[in-house]
């Protein structure tokens, strides 16, 4: 398994987004100007990550004000992202990592079929990158389960303690 260190140029990567089309992290950098937090979650089906992206959608204008965008990735199916994407307004890109190749690139922790318990099938957890406007990690956090994931609150701090701690 791969792992970042902060620092490191996060790997780049094109996906495709549950409506349709594609999503480059290259282009986004580019297009949109600041930091990205990119958020991997479990899937549609996650009763925690759905409260979680409500969230964070509640919260969006706060972070656009401080030039800070958000892109969420999962091993779901495009269908069902889709449709949780609808049904909650969401409006930040949300992608399916079909084959999981992006997960591994980040290291994001994975839930395989020799997962020591069984949990909903073949996915990845919880893991939280905040990129500067170089694609840089300035921050990171893997998750092992649903649970123990920061909120928008904490993102909030997380975001507004390095941005006053920068060299």
């Amino acid at each position: 398994m791969n792992r970042l260190q902060l620092g490191d140029l996060a790997p780049s990567f094109t996906l495709p987004r549950a409506e349709g089309g594609d999503y480059s992290l290259q282009q986004d950098l580019s297009e949109r100007k600041g930091w990205r937090f990119i958020i991997f979650f479990r899937g549609s089906w996650c009763p925690v990550c759905n409260e979680e992206l409500q969230d964070i959608q509640e919260n969006l204008s706060y972070f656009e004000g401080k030039d800070i965008h958000f892109t969420f990735v999962s091993t779901d199916n495009q269908q069902d992202l889709n449709e949780m994407k609808e049904k909650h307004g969401l409006t930040s890109p949300i992608l399916a990592d079909a084959t999981g190749d992006i997960l591994k690139q980040y290291g994001v922790y994975h839930h395989g079929e020799d997962a020591l318990y069984e949990d909903h099938g073949i996915h990845g957890e919880p893991a939280y990158y905040l990129l500067d406007e170089e694609g840089k990690v300035m921050y990171q956090q893997q998750q092992t389960s649903p649970f123990g994931r920061p909120h928008s609150k904490e993102l909030r701090k997380i975001a507004a303690y390095i941005r006053k701690n920068l060299k």
